[in-house]
């Protein structure tokens, strides 16, 4: 890859997550959420975004940065979600509280946890009698980690109301591929008909990045050997922030094309976005695409899809 190829493509770099019947995009300082009200209107909300690695340069390290991202990426997403349910929840003249998005947030971050860290390090000890070996326990772990993970996926996407989340998820990576293809602000000419032809699968998606923490986290925890059920649980918990900014460094190569090598390691998450998107409608594309326009027509930057 040349220097000017790699500048463009830093210059055209993007990312957001799906809300409630809309998407939140950021691009450099910038940070806005698009949702179609109740009525078919679309609301905006855009803000100026700083990161804490403006001040802390070692934050930019690899890894450091990965764990960095991962925190802010779920401040912004959590006050996204706010704008987005109280603006259908507008329509009822009711308003969702800060204490009651963050209790929300707490029990998925504990649900989280007690899912993928807590059972599969439970259900492993009791195939301690059946399989010998750290390895042959730390891969079992990781299996049901890794089946876990697909599994909650593949359940919660029959809910309608995930599905529709899903779709918007999938209207978030089409206008970014578009936009990043083209290596051009969307208000110079991109269209909805022209971001209907794009993929639904990007490689810098959240889904790809928790495969590839449950992947990671097989080798990390490996060097760790077996030690007591609750050696292990706080040794999981407390090497998740490393296995998060592997994970992160991964994703970023593959985007960037730097290696076929790790480009085929994000493959199965590619794979995996089929559970998490679903193809959108020309209106859920307006919305991504009005989110997007919010932001990079001021500003450009860099971040996770």
């Amino acid at each position: 890859m040349s220097e000017d190829q790699g500048r463009d493509m830093r210059a055209t770099r993007a990312g957001g997550q799906a809300v409630i019947e809309g998407v939140m995009m950021r691009a450099g300082c910038n940070m806005a959420v698009a949702v179609r009200t109740p009525e078919g209107d679309i609301v905006l909300h855009r803000e100026r975004v700083a990161s804490l690695a403006d001040r802390r340069p070692i934050l930019r390290l690899p890894i450091l940065r990965g764990g960095l991202a991962l925190v802010e990426s779920l401040s912004m997403g959590i006050r996204a979600l706010m704008f987005s349910a109280n603006i259908q929840a507008s329509s009822e003249d009711e308003e969702i509280s800060a204490a009651e998005m963050s209790m929300a947030v707490l029990a998925g971050l504990g649900l989280a946890v007690v899912l993928f860290v807590l059972l599969p390090t439970l259900s492993t000890a009791l195939m301690g009698n059946v399989l010998s070996g750290r390895l042959a326990l730390n891969l079992f772990e990781g299996g049901v980690r890794l089946a876990l993970v697909v599994g909650y996926i593949a359940v919660v996407g029959y809910l309608p109301d995930m599905a529709r989340v899903f779709q918007y998820h999938g209207a978030e990576h089409m206008v970014i591929g578009a936009w990043e293809a083209r290596g051009m602000p969307p208000s110079a000419g991109l269209t909805v008909e022209e971001i209907c032809g794009e993929s639904t699968a990007h490689a810098r998606c959240g889904t790809s990045f928790i495969l590839m923490v449950a992947v990671v986290s097989v080798l990390v925890f490996s060097f760790f050997g077996w030690p007591s059920i609750l050696g292990r649980i706080v040794i999981r918990l407390l090497m998740l922030p490393v296995v998060a900014g592997l994970a992160y460094e991964i994703i970023r190569l593959a985007a960037e094309g730097r290696s076929r090598i790790f480009q085929w390691l994000v493959t199965p998450g590619m794979w995996l976005q089929r559970l998490t998107t679903r193809v959108p409608d020309a209106d859920q594309i307006e919305v991504a695409l009005e989110a997007l326009r919010a932001c990079v027509d001021v500003d450009e930057g860099d971040d996770a899809a």
